[in-house]
């Protein structure tokens, strides 16, 4: 770790998370005579690294493709992450003593379960490579000067031939992202698409008559979310819901998360419905009943609902609809089972807000991704100035993609910055 800012230098990095490791250790690898500059506002960097997949750090995924994310041209998002497909992050991380085995929905975490030895394997892989990094030296301000840059942080000025942009969004600031990296990326000339929370639970309205989040807390099944925003779809989704005191989370919520809150921030009206039966229509539903009728004429509504639902949830959701659980499925009418069914299949849920960038893994929007060359990284409107991981316009969905696209986005700057200097 370097103990004093030099006066100048050929590459200077700013942060030192994911996609700022990962840019410096590719970069020096490739040309040794760099000597990469890495600063970083935190004292201890990687904290998002550290806290991530609870503790153990879900690496990647085993397949990874441009419809695992979210926010600008799919096109581009799709060129970048060709330059480092998952094998090469597998063969990367295991080269730096990290070996990773895969867990449900082809989550690949490494085989110490511990998020401590990947960012201590990034930060090693860093200093054998000759990397130089300064902790707890932010960045103020960058300017332009001649072919290079003038760049103000905490303790001095550097100049610098390139500069790169690994500052992150605004998730989790109390790891040091808190959006600064947009207003330096904003005042050398590019545009911001607005941020939101990604990832992150949704608060619910306890005075809703819906409202059984608050009796479910604790609770998690299988679901689908649908968010329609003006009367239009624009996301539907599946996977795991958690029920909590505030409202929802797991991975379906925080899936759902950055549609509702985008929907928002372009100021329409949202409405999100979940259905406790995924992959269940109206007529399928309403057929198992009626089977089931035949079947067992003296068992209960509720017997037969906290069969196929968590029992506590069975009782919620029959009380707030206003069905007698304890009426047989020969008594109950034709009105009542169609009336639970469409309640089972599009249960209202009053979102009011996410759970803020506090609680955010990562952030929606951020620079836009037309003004960068996806086979580089290299900024468009600001030749020498590279801009990799989450400061981009692109947020993926729980399960390793956003730390994919740090390596890939890190693999495609520290390769061409290597090639310049050549």
């Amino acid at each position: 770790m370097s103990s004093t800012l030099p006066d100048s230098c050929d590459l200077l990095i700013a942060g030192a998370g994911a996609a700022g490791l990962a840019t410096a250790i590719f970069a020096a690898r490739a040309a040794p005579a760099l000597a990469p500059l890495l600063v970083d506002g935190a004292s201890k960097p990687g904290v998002k690294i550290l806290v991530s997949g609870g503790a153990r750090c879900n690496v990647t995924n085993v397949s990874v493709t441009d419809a695992d994310f979210w926010g600008g041209r799919r096109s581009i998002i799709r060129h970048v992450l060709r330059g480092f497909p998952v094998p090469d992050t597998i063969r990367f991380f295991r080269d730096l003593g990290v070996p990773l085995h895969e867990e449900a929905d082809g989550k690949l975490f490494p085989d110490t379960n511990r998020a401590r030895d990947v960012l201590d394997a990034l930060l090693r892989g860093a200093a054998l490579a000759g990397v130089r990094l300064l902790a707890g030296t932010r960045v103020s301000e960058i300017q332009r000067e001649g072919a290079g840059f003038l760049v103000h942080t905490s303790a001095g000025v550097v100049r610098a031939r390139t500069v790169v942009l690994a500052t992150g969004g605004r998730s989790l600031p109390r790891s040091g992202s808190d959006g600064t990296g947009y207003a330096l990326a904003a005042a050398l000339g590019h545009t911001i698409v607005p941020t939101t929370p990604a990832l992150a639970p949704l608060i619910l309205d306890s005075t809703d008559g819906h409202a059984i989040h608050a009796r479910l807390s604790g609770v998690s099944h299988d679901a689908e979310l649908t968010i329609r925003a003006g009367g239009t779809e624009v996301a539907h989704l599946r996977g795991a819901l958690l029920w909590t005191h505030f409202g929802i989370s797991g991975p379906l919520a925080l899936n759902a998360s950055r549609h509702w809150a985008r929907a928002r921030l372009e100021g329409h009206q949202v409405r999100v419905t979940a259905s406790f039966f995924p992959g269940e229509t109206f007529e399928t539903l309403d057929e198992f009943w009626l089977a089931a009728a035949k079947e067992r004429p003296r068992a209960t509504i509720q017997t037969l609902l906290a069969a196929v639902l968590p029992e506590s949830m069975s009782r919620a959701v029959l009380d707030v609809v206003g069905i007698d659980g304890r009426t047989t499925l020969a008594g109950w009418s034709r009105d009542d089972r169609r009336r639970l069914i469409r309640a089972l299949l599009a249960w209202p849920l009053a979102v009011t807000d996410t759970r803020g960038y506090n609680y955010a893994e990562v952030t929606a929007g951020g620079v836009d991704l037309t003004e960068i060359d996806p086979g580089t990284m290299e900024s468009r409107v600001c030749p020498g100035l590279f801009l990799v991981g989450e400061i981009l316009d692109v947020d993926g969905r729980i399960g390793g993609f956003n730390f994919q696209w740090a390596w890939a986005t890190g693999k495609r700057a520290g390769d061409a910055i290597a090639r310049a200097r050549s």
